[in-house]
């Protein structure tokens, strides 16, 4: 009986040990941010870039929201160093689609013991309903490793979700370029916003001056997609090979 009780002690320390936290935050700020982006008002939310739903790589309970295609995903690796793409596209939600924040769930120890090995389990996760995708396991949106504060968490949840619907200002936009946002596209003469709103922001960006025009390069994931600027309006858009494998 007394190894039994030793045994019962050693298995969850073990795992703590095994499986260290992944997160800086405290207990009381997860809390706290457990229910302030999930009560009331503040746990309704609107896309801020058109976004794919896709299997979550090696749990199938679960799904992924993102604003790249799969094969663009970089949120896991190979034991080569290669990212591993997380699956084909199962749903398509446009940008300024109502969802709801369920869960936000921080990558403890414990957490990250009872999460699948083959998934970004070092990450936080917040859990979403998404209106109009068809029913299936929760749809995560996975957020940065190693955020450090409240407001580094609230500041990356704003990147991809609205606190206000932004209905108002894509009707600002020429029909054309709302129909864009809606299929992700990115047409010539399309503003910089809505380039934003329909491919999600990209990876980085290369900015040059030309006496008084300013030159964007948008480059996304695996540089396979690439987007330039003049003074805020598209002037051409790549999407191909990457120029280091041609």
């Amino acid at each position: 009986m007394k190894r039994l009780l030793a045994l019962l002690v050693l298995v969850p320390t073990v795992l703590a040990t095994g499986c260290a936290s992944q997160t800086p935050l405290s207990a009381e700020d997860r809390t706290k941010l457990q229910h302030d982006l999930t009560t009331g008002p503040a746990a309704v939310r609107f896309l801020q870039a058109s976004s794919y739903v896709t299997p979550f790589f090696g749990d199938a309970s679960k799904r992924l929201l993102t604003p790249y295609p799969p094969e663009e995903v970089r949120l896991l690796n190979d034991t080569k160093g290669n990212p591993i793409n997380p699956g084909p596209i199962q749903a398509m939600a446009p940008a300024g689609t109502k969802v709801r924040v369920l869960k936000v769930e921080f990558p403890t120890a414990w957490v990250m013991a009872e999460r699948v090995l083959y998934s970004p389990r070092t990450q936080p996760w917040v859990y979403l309903d998404i209106e109009g995708v068809p029913a299936g396991p929760p749809v995560i949106l996975v957020l940065p490793p190693q955020l450090k504060a409240p407001q580094d968490v609230r500041a990356e949840l704003d990147r991809h979700l609205a606190e206000h619907d932004p209905a108002p200002k894509v009707a600002k936009f020429q029909q054309r370029y709302q129909e864009a946002i809606r299929q992700k596209k990115v047409l010539e003469y399309m503003p910089e916003g809505a380039v934003q709103m329909s491919w999600g922001p990209p990876e980085r960006i290369r900015r040059t001056l030309d006496g008084t025009q300013v030159h964007q390069e948008w480059i996304y994931p695996g540089e396979k997609r690439k987007v330039f600027i003049t003074d805020g309006l598209v002037t051409r858009v790549e999407e191909g090979t990457p120029a280091a494998a041609k």
